[in-house]
């Protein structure tokens, strides 16, 4: 069997060829590739069995046809988000489709805590002005966290990791999510609607997946509830945040700071070198502008921890696919062709 990885990182290569060493040894050849997948890369994936896909990669119905017809029966994705594959699609060509639905959550709630830290202790401007020998504190006042809300849209694993680290700050708790986390419970987290959280944190951490009914869940109504001084963090999905209404919200000098590892237009940009190229997303540029602003490059779930798990549970997924069986990860069984 032919295994072809897209959207392969340096650090990466090493924990997935590790974790498919058992299926390599039983004749299978992995080849990782650094582009991304989409249209105009699709023909490469020819002759592969299985593509293993990452969340930057394009797997709409074009690619998905061009996939299958090239001879690949699964996709088997890097990730625990799948918004970027077809799955009806998929289920007519008679693809198999795989993701990754858990790794260590303290990777993605551990990194959120770092961007809220930095944006409200301004690490970052006060490095880049050590780095010039200027040690002047101007500029650079914060404040203490202990004994202000956190706001916690989304209480599954990794939210519930995010409040852990608030409740050892001496943080007031909120959440919000459809069901409530009897772990966030007993760390005395109040559940309250979207619009009264919005409202009452000092700060406020997105952890939910994206979805129809969650796109643009921070839009220009959502910020406008928001304290003027509040944080604002999210290392979930992009697409959570409306970036024109972000933008007018900073213009308007609201909002203390922000913190993001995700970006709603961020495919064709993160995980590449841009440093020699005209930036043409206005947005973005605009949003490296506010010196309150943090921009980090989808970076959150990447721990050696965090990545070993999701290469062993890609191999798991392939595994599972060649002997027929189904699991927890599946999301377009064999079944379906």
């Amino acid at each position: 069997m032919q295994i072809v990885a897209y959207g392969v990182l340096a650090d990466e290569e090493p924990l997935l060829r590790a974790a498919f060493a058992g299926l390599l040894r039983d004749g299978h050849e992995l080849r990782c590739l650094g582009l991304f997948l989409d249209r105009d890369t699709a023909p490469t994936a020819t002759g592969h069995d299985v593509v293993l896909s990452s969340v930057n990669d394009t797997l709409d119905a074009g690619v998905l046809r061009a996939l299958a017809e090239g001879g690949t029966r699964m996709i088997a994705q890097r990730a625990t988000g799948y918004n970027n594959i077809d799955l009806d699609t998929a289920a007519e060509l008679g693809l198999t489709v795989a993701r990754v639905s858990a790794y260590s959550p303290y990777s993605v709630a551990e990194f959120a805590w770092a961007l809220a830290l930095a944006v409200d202790r301004r690490i970052v401007r006060a490095a880049h002005r050590t780095r010039e020998f200027d040690f002047r504190l101007d500029g650079l006042m914060g404040r203490d966290l202990r004994g202000r809300t956190a706001g916690v849209v989304g209480t599954g694993k990794i939210g519930a990791a995010f409040a852990r680290i608030a409740h050892g700050f001496g943080m007031r708790l909120l959440g919000w999510d459809v069901a409530e986390n009897p772990e966030c419970l007993a760390l005395g987290m109040e559940y309250a609607d979207r619009d009264r959280l919005f409202a009452e944190a000092d700060l406020v951490s997105l952890h939910v997946p994206l979805l129809p009914e969650t796109h643009h869940l921070v839009d220009a109504r959502t910020l406008a509830l928001m304290k003027d001084d509040a944080l604002l963090v999210n290392s979930s999905r992009g697409g959570l945040v409306d970036t024109d209404a972000l933008l007018e919200t900073l213009r308007a000098g609201r909002l203390s700071g922000v913190g993001l590892d995700v970006y709603e237009e961020e495919a064709g940009v993160f995980f590449l070198d841009k440093s020699l190229e005209v930036m043409t997303d206005e947005r973005l540029a605009r949003l490296m502008t506010f010196s309150n602003v943090l921009v980090t490059s989808h970076q959150a779930y990447f721990t050696r921890d965090a990545v070993g798990q999701i290469a062993e549970a890609t191999a798991g997924n392939v595994a599972d696919h060649l002997a027929g069986r189904t699991g927890a990860n599946t999301l377009v069984p064999p079944a379906a062709r």
